[in-house]
């Protein structure tokens, strides 16, 4: 399947510029190049994209699409340029799996990296970013400071709780979580229990969260954490004021840590240029690289010692849950089925 026109947009991140590309054929033949298929907004990799060229001669050829990616590495077969997919949300990173376009890798430098719960067991994506599902509540009408996901289902919430809709990939991957933590039966019943708590059907976005928040609609509802950080050092001075009307938990399961999501980067199947995938990979697990996550979209580092952005920081110490990420991948089409069965967004 091929992804819309109107949602594909050709783009070059060069040494020195992010530029238009003309067209989304890359040169499979080309020395010195790297072909990076990504939905995650361009400007995030950009300067990080500029110092691998920097520091190893590599130029990088990126095509950026919201959605579809994975489908049309497919539909390219072994003629695909793409030498690297990267993604949001551990669900599309399965996804690819589930598709066939991957290979594993093997490499001591990301290894060493990237821990071993958030990459795939045999190698076949690895984590480069992280990103918890937090609780935005109100800072006038909510005193609490800690809150368990299982504590989203009690009738003391009822009518105050905001969110998305639970199909959104984000949803997803916090129920799929939640039936690796519980399985499925309980996951159906928390799933029930908060949708008896919503104080209005899902919609809009994280950052509809905290405005609904602020205008008293709900007492308290879910977001990503690194949105806290956007709205707050963002342009827009709405959004600066829903941001101000919050104050963040972050929310464990019971027993266990924060749910967390990836970002995530994996070889393909037919890459044209695998040496120099791999090179640009292990790149992006470095402190250099991490730091730009951290500090451009207030994402958590994956790699050990790198300093989180101090807004992000000051919600406290994350700590991650233990189970495996890929684990929570697999289980996303059941918690798919549960979300409908259960009729949450309806």
């Amino acid at each position: 399947m091929m992804v819309n026109a109107n949602l594909t947009r050709g783009l070059l991140l060069g040494a020195a510029a992010l530029g238009a590309l003309a067209g989304s054929a890359f040169s499979a033949s080309a020395q010195g190049v790297v072909n990076v298929y990504t939905n995650r907004e361009p400007g995030l990799y950009s300067s990080t994209l500029d110092e691998f060229t920097k520091a190893t001669g590599i130029k990088v050829n990126a095509i950026f699409s919201e959605q579809g990616l994975a489908e049309r590495i497919k539909a390219e077969g072994e003629n695909s340029p793409a030498d690297v997919l990267i993604t949001v949300d551990v669900g599309r990173l399965q996804e690819a799996l589930d598709l066939g376009i991957t290979q594993p890798l093997k490499s001591q430098a990301i290894e060493s990296a990237v821990p071993a719960q958030l990459r795939d067991p045999e190698g076949r994506w690895f984590a480069l970013s992280m990103r918890a599902r937090a609780v935005y509540a109100s800072k006038d009408r909510v005193k609490d400071t800690a809150i368990t996901y299982e504590d989203l289902a009690d009738p003391k919430w009822k009518g105050k709780i905001c969110t998305r809709s639970f199909q959104h990939q984000y949803n997803l991957a916090l129920t799929a979580a939640m039936i690796v933590k519980h399985g499925e039966a309980k996951t159906e019943e928390w799933l029930k229990g908060v949708k008896a708590n919503l104080a209005k059907k899902p919609s809009g976005g994280d950052r509809d969260v905290a405005k609904d928040i602020m205008a008293g609609v709900c007492d308290i509802g879910l977001g990503n954490t690194y949105y806290v950080g956007l709205m707050t050092n963002g342009t827009n001075a709405e959004q600066k004021k829903w941001a101000e009307a919050i104050h963040v938990i972050l929310p464990t399961f019971q027993g266990g840590g924060s749910h967390v999501n990836v970002s995530g980067a994996a070889l393909m199947k037919h890459a044209p240029n695998k040496d120099n995938a791999i090179k640009l990979i292990e790149f992006m697990t470095t402190p250099e690289a991490q730091h730009v996550f951290a500090d451009v979209n207030y994402e958590y580092p994956i790699r050990p010692g790198v300093a989180v952005n101090p807004l992000i920081q000051s919600f406290g110490a994350l700590k991650p849950d233990a189970m495996a990420i890929s684990a929570v991948g697999k289980a996303r089409a059941k918690a798919s089925e549960l979300v409908d069965k259960v009729g949450f967004d309806r």
